[in-house]
């Protein structure tokens, strides 16, 4: 069973950002990396689902042309709500994964301590989502915490072999840091290859 939706509500109840997202090093040096890790230099069209207090989607605001951030607990998307407030191609919404998924296509999507909140058949509904909706040559950025926690069901290391195991997905990047597991896949598109040129290939290096 995937971890009850009281334990988020309880969490929000206590704290506007329970998790101090806003203020931990730890958490400014992970999502600088996982936003350097993107590699194309601008994005479209991106979706981070569970986006919570919206600190990684200011962030990912300066790369996309329009963000669609979405959390299941409403004080989370407010306070995300707030923080982009002066950024009109970012929108906030209220959504459920993978139950509730948005209608369109994305260049981006970033799945960011997310995935080991779901059992096993949940989290592969949501993989199965994300890739239907990410355009081919797409990006998909996923980082989560990699130490055992009563709350998740996996750790960031073991979501690696299942997210690389996930049909339509080919793996870019892999990095093993002491504390989070961060992949970055490209969608490909049915040929041979990830049908996404590396940024040395972009820019004629290779």
């Amino acid at each position: 069973m995937s971890t009850p939706v009281g334990y988020f509500d309880a969490m929000y109840a206590s704290a506007e950002d329970p998790w101090d997202l806003a203020g931990r090093w730890y958490e400014r040096r992970k999502y600088a990396l996982t936003v350097a890790s993107l590699p194309r230099a601008r994005y479209r069209s991106a979706f981070e689902p569970g986006c919570s207090v919206g600190v990684l989607t200011a962030l990912l605001a300066e790369r996309c042309d329009r963000l669609l951030a979405a959390d299941r607990v409403a004080s989370a998307v407010a306070t995300t709500a707030a923080r982009v407030r002066d950024l009109p191609h970012v929108t906030a919404r209220a959504l459920a994964v993978p139950e509730q998924w948005p209608d369109e296509t994305f260049d981006l999507i970033v799945l960011s301590e997310l995935l080991y909140y779901f059992d096993d058949a949940t989290r592969e509904a949501l993989l199965a989502r994300t890739v239907k909706s990410l355009e081919p040559g797409g990006t998909l950025v996923t980082v989560h915490w990699d130490h055992p926690v009563p709350e998740h069901h996996r750790t960031g290391s073991q979501l690696a072999g299942p997210l690389t195991a996930t049909p339509g997905l080919a793996r870019l990047t892999d990095v093993v840091d002491s504390d989070f597991r961060l992949q970055v896949f490209a969608r490909t598109g049915g040929g041979a290859g990830t049908d996404a040129p590396s940024p040395a290939v972009l820019e004629g290096l290779v």
